[in-house]
């Protein structure tokens, strides 16, 4: 994303200095001459920083930031001061300006808040299309397998091809990827989709019982079989069967589960009949089959009927960019769960979890997300964001945290708080919006 400097002052000498600064670096640059031209660029999608001398005709710097931050109160807004305007700046930075450079300034001054604002803006950018994806997405599959990364799209392409075929299929990844997910996703988008889709986790299974329990029985077909029994396979009848994790079905059993698979048929225990099933298969592991069949501990033929077709889910650590995006769609699953109406996670805060490492990937991530919605991990992001990023982001982070104690012990009475935090019951209500505070919240329950 290209993201430009706004240049305003009203010295013609100032403007063409940091023009030449700014463009010797790589940055690309708009000076302006007045606060009311600058006006008629900022928007709140602005893809750029505003960079203002305080002292100038008509329209100062002090009565622009203000304009400005009605405009969009997450603008990153640098001033410029000139001695004795030190004063003045450290008001304005209550006021929502991000930085100020006190004339005259170095070019490493200078360009170190333009580097850190430039990335905040950039980051406040992509968050809001992360939203806006998030709430607008029309694309069904897109909020099921949620992901831009080109691993996903490919891994939604996979799937929207094969779901029109009757193809077996295998699906790979991590434990925590996703791959139940993905393999009713197929199920959903065949023409089968209002028949059954049955999961079987064969790990779970009893062993003692488990061609009982898949393939079902006759009465009589063993002690205690005191009645016939549907199996898991016949409830799927004209459906999907899921294997979840089925490279922990006993060798034996994989002789019987290759049999039914080539002939779309099975036999109870107990029963000559042969039942026809029309089903489709998908399976589902976390381990390397192909691995698995050279060492003997998987059948080379069941493997071969299976992966027709693979899908390969990939882990989180494989898709950082995603991270975001996926965290905020869970966030809104979570909420209509706990019925729970949470605060949007600020960007420094996603940003975090999206350079973490996440071992147990989407499930793992599942959890986090709850949590959030739930508030319990609201110290956790007060305290990522004061520990961690630039000086601006921990500023930032305190004021966030100086609001919210303020509501707190006033139960959410904003006359309370704003007096005892010095500030103007707009600024106060501007500055919540800006970190994504309610006053509700903060409400005592009756």
């Amino acid at each position: 994303m290209d993201i430009e400097v706004l240049f305003v002052d009203d010295e013609e000498d100032l403007r063409r200095a940091a023009s030449q600064m700014l463009d010797l670096v790589g940055y690309s640059v708009r000076a302006v001459s007045s606060a009311q031209e600058a006006l008629a660029i900022i928007s709140y999608s602005y893809a750029g920083i505003v960079v203002s001398d305080i002292r100038m005709p008509k329209m100062d710097g002090m009565e622009l930031l203000k304009r400005a931050m009605t405009i969009d109160s997450d603008l990153p807004f640098i001033l410029v001061t000139g001695h004795g305007d030190v004063n003045l700046a450290v008001d304005a930075m209550r006021d929502g300006a991000y930085d100020f450079i006190e004339k005259p300034f170095s070019e490493e001054r200078f360009l170190d808040a333009i580097v850190r604002a430039l990335e905040k803006r950039e980051l406040t950018l992509e968050n809001r299309e992360l939203r806006n994806s998030v709430a607008q997405r029309s694309d069904d599959l897109a909020t099921q397998i949620v992901g831009r990364s080109d691993r996903m799209r490919q891994v939604r392409e996979q799937i929207r091809a094969i779901s029109a075929t009757p193809a077996d299929v295998l699906i790979i990844g991590e434990t925590g990827t996703g791959k139940e997910l993905a393999a009713r996703a197929v199920h959903e988008l065949s023409p089968n989709k209002n028949n059954p889709f049955v999961a079987i986790n064969c790990a779970a299974l009893p062993i003692e019982m488990i061609e009982a329990e898949l393939f079902g029985y006759e009465a009589g077909a063993f002690v205690g079989a005191t009645r016939a029994r549907f199996g898991k396979f016949e409830h799927a009848r004209n459906g999907t069967i899921f294997l979840d994790e089925v490279m922990s079905m006993p060798m034996d059993v994989q002789a019987k589960l290759l049999r039914v698979i080539e002939e779309r048929a099975l036999t109870r225990l107990g029963s000559n009949e042969l039942i026809q099933l029309n089903v489709r298969f998908i399976a589902a592991s976390s381990e390397d089959l192909e691995k698995a069949a050279s060492e003997g501990k998987f059948r080379k033929d069941l493997l071969y009927r299976l992966n027709v077709t693979t899908i390969q889910m990939p882990s989180l650590n494989e898709r950082k960019q995603d991270i975001a995006e996926l965290f905020l769609h869970l966030v809104q699953q979570g909420a209509v769960k706990m019925r729970a109406n949470p605060k949007h996670p600020s960007d420094s805060y996603l940003a975090k979890l999206a350079s973490s490492e996440w071992p147990g990937n989407v499930r793992e991530l599942r959890n986090a997300a709850d949590r959030f919605v739930l508030g319990l991990d609201v110290d956790n992001e007060s305290s990522l964001s004061l520990k961690n990023g630039d000086l601006s982001e921990r500023m930032a982070a305190f004021e966030r945290q100086a609001i919210s104690d303020e509501l707190h012990v006033n139960d959410g009475y904003l006359k309370a708080a704003y007096k005892a935090l010095g500030l103007s019951r707009k600024t106060l209500y501007e500055k919540m919006q800006k970190h994504g505070l309610s006053r509700e919240d903060y409400k005592k329950e009756e």
